[in-house]
């Protein structure tokens, strides 16, 4: 197959163009370790670069992509790279054009900068990176360029939005999908593709993550623009263990097999992403030489066709939230950790006692302090549906990656349980299993976003889950804090990821409430401030000297300081009781942390806090 000397967009609208195959792979393959910039590359090595170009255009490859898929500044500061995104990119497309013939087309990689990351900064921050990447491939002199991997349609738009108007070269856009059929921020391919179009996308299509069957059935499922140009670039299969080393499956012969299927699709431009070698794009264009491109043909519009979403019209209780209470009047959430031994019947007593008290909901720490407990998943359930007590799950990002928080979360919608709140954790190498790992996929801004994305029916990797979730998530917040502006500026941040509520760390003085009543009162969510009655001095001096997130007043220290044994305790929820009087007056949220398990402490705070509420309100009255 040969190409004219017309351009790529008009190359395309007539004829099939076969792709080349995967940069790292054929790297790797040639004794490049993983871990390395395959992209400095092109300044270290240029020759090994052209070779794998080399090989690809001997195998059949008439469009070969310039080695600078992470060739951004963000990508590159890893390495140190950071100032020379322009020389790698310039240099990346004069190694490409050495190795290509006349017949063939170059075309610049400009690859997602979150490269499937969870989303940690506004998208928006990316622009300059795109245009720079852009502008040194464009003046480097590439036929076009083509935007691949990109999980969030989203930032595919903005890379589109950003490079569009630098130049009138064809631009091919392409996703990398987790799920068939939807993107992971959530859009149908076919909203995804028609969002493209409109972007001024040349070509869309897929590429990566998935293989060729699940491509093919992502092209048959999906509606496409009229005079859309497609193509696709698939993985040669999944990776998997093989006789002891990671391979991908795919052969040669089934890559040429899919290549067909793909063509009747209406696919033009056919290539090979992770896994794929010279040997696999040879097979594509023995099997599609001399054929001719045929047109597509959609799918019939079926009503159904894409999964639906059940919209659950009663919340999966019949109680109302604690978002819904506290608009309401006093709403008290109380805190009582979960056991470090396998003795779950005191819990579940202590937790009865402050449910005939008066508390709202009982909250269940996750492994607090990296220390092991057992699963407050476990335990809310057996509160919910032995003793009907409303449990509201802490949810740290520390224990579980993407795929374990999601497991989690649904788990938790299984059991009614709906109420969480998100938090970061505390690092395992401080806890009691020092040497265990923390994940830390995610932050808590991320992870709210995610629970929010549950509720709209939506899974993490974008699959429609046929029922929306309904979590009412809440957020902490510590005041204890040298700046409080700038804790407030990150609670905002919490807030607008989709925060239902805010729970606040302990505070000791009357003052901090007020201070945190004057900050918080614009964010438009309840707050639920933290009250935690002290114990003994040593209780007090660990608080304030070791625990992170609490601070003490020097009276309160000095108070406890004063006493000793079951005096200390009753100065304690003295402290705490005078806290409260101006906690009410401030605030309809109260959140009581039970220290040491002493459920008997918090139950007499509950009372107290009811009983004061109820003068409030009476006095309130006219």
């Amino acid at each position: 197959m040969t190409t004219s000397k017309v351009g790529l967009r008009e190359f395309l609208h007539d004829n099939l163009l076969i792709g080349d195959g995967a940069m790292a792979t054929q790297l790797h393959r040639l004794g490049m370790p993983v871990g390395v910039s395959f992209e400095e590359l092109c300044l270290s090595n240029p020759q090994l670069v052209h070779d794998v170009h080399a090989s690809y255009y001997q195998a059949g490859a008439r469009f070969l992509e310039t080695n600078t898929f992470s060739a951004n500044r963000d990508a590159l500061a890893r390495y140190g790279l950071e100032h020379k995104v322009a020389r790698i990119n310039r240099l990346a497309v004069a190694i490409a054009r050495e190795a290509a013939q006349e017949d063939a087309y170059v075309a610049g990689s400009i690859g997602s900068i979150l490269a499937g990351r969870v989303r940690k900064k506004v998208l928006d921050e990316y622009r300059d990176q795109y245009e720079e990447q852009a502008i040194a491939l464009l003046h480097a002199g590439v036929d076009g360029l083509i935007l691949e991997t990109f999980v969030d349609l989203e930032e595919l738009l903005l890379a589109l939005e950003v490079i569009r108007p630098l130049t009138e070269a064809p631009l091919i856009a392409q996703l990398a999908t987790l799920e068939v059929g939807r993107t992971r921020d959530g859009y149908s391919l076919t909203e995804a593709f028609a969002h493209l179009k409109a972007a001024g996308a040349d070509v869309v299509g897929l590429n990566c993550r998935l293989g060729p069957a699940e491509i093919l059935r992502s092209f048959e499922q999906v509606q496409i623009p009229i005079n859309t140009i497609l193509s696709a670039f698939p993985n040669a299969g999944r990776l998997g263990m093989t006789d002891g080393e990671y391979a991908f499956k795919s052969t040669p012969d089934y890559f040429a097999e899919s290549a067909l299927r793909l063509r009747e699709q209406g696919v033009r431009l056919l290539g090979g992403c992770c896994g794929t070698t010279p040997e696999h794009v040879q097979a594509m264009a023995t099997a599609l030489q001399s054929l001719e491109p045929l047109e597509r043909v959609n799918p019939p519009i079926v009503t159904g066709d894409t999964p639906s979403i059940t919209v659950q019209s009663a919340r999966l209780h019949d109680k109302p939230s604690i978002v819904e209470r506290v608009k309401t009047g006093t709403t008290i959430i109380v805190e009582f950790d979960p056991p470090r031994d396998l003795d779950a019947e005191q819990f579940l007593h202590g937790c009865c006692e402050l449910h005939k008290a008066g508390a709202d909901a009982i909250t269940l720490a996750d492994n607090s302090l990296a220390t092991v407990r057992m699963s407050n998943m476990a335990l809310g359930a057996l509160m919910k549906n032995r003793h009907g007590i409303d449990p509201l799950l802490h949810l740290a990002c520390r224990d579980r990656n993407l795929i374990g928080q999601q497991s989690h979360l649904m788990g938790l919608h299984a059991l009614g349980i709906d109420q969480i709140l998100v938090i970061t954790g505390d690092p395992a190498r401080f806890g009691d299993l020092p040497g265990s790992s923390s994940v830390f996929d995610v932050t808590s801004f991320d992870l709210i976003r995610m629970v929010k994305q549950l509720n709209e029916g939506i899974s993490f990797s974008g699959r429609p889950l046929k029922q929306k979730a309904q979590f009412i998530v809440g957020a902490a917040f510590n005041p204890n804090v040298r700046k409080i502006d700038a804790a407030i500026a990150r609670l905002e941040k919490k807030v607008e990821a989709g925060a239902d509520y805010i729970m606040t760390q302990p505070v000791y003085d009357a003052e901090s409430i007020k201070l945190v009543y004057e900050s918080t009162k614009h964010i438009g969510i309840p707050v639920f401030i933290g009250i935690m009655p002290l114990t003994s001095s040593r209780n007090a001096e660990f608080l304030h000297n070791e625990v992170p997130g609490i601070k003490l007043s020097d009276e309160a220290l000095a108070r406890m300081k004063s006493v000793q044994g079951a005096e200390a305790r009753k100065e304690g929820i003295a402290i705490a009781k005078e806290l409260l009087d101006t906690a009410i007056r401030y605030f309809n949220g109260i959140y009581l942390i039970t220290p040491f398990n002493y459920h008997e402490m918090a139950a007499e705070l509950i009372q107290y806090v009811r009983q004061q509420s109820a003068l409030v309100k009476a006095v309130a009255q006219p």
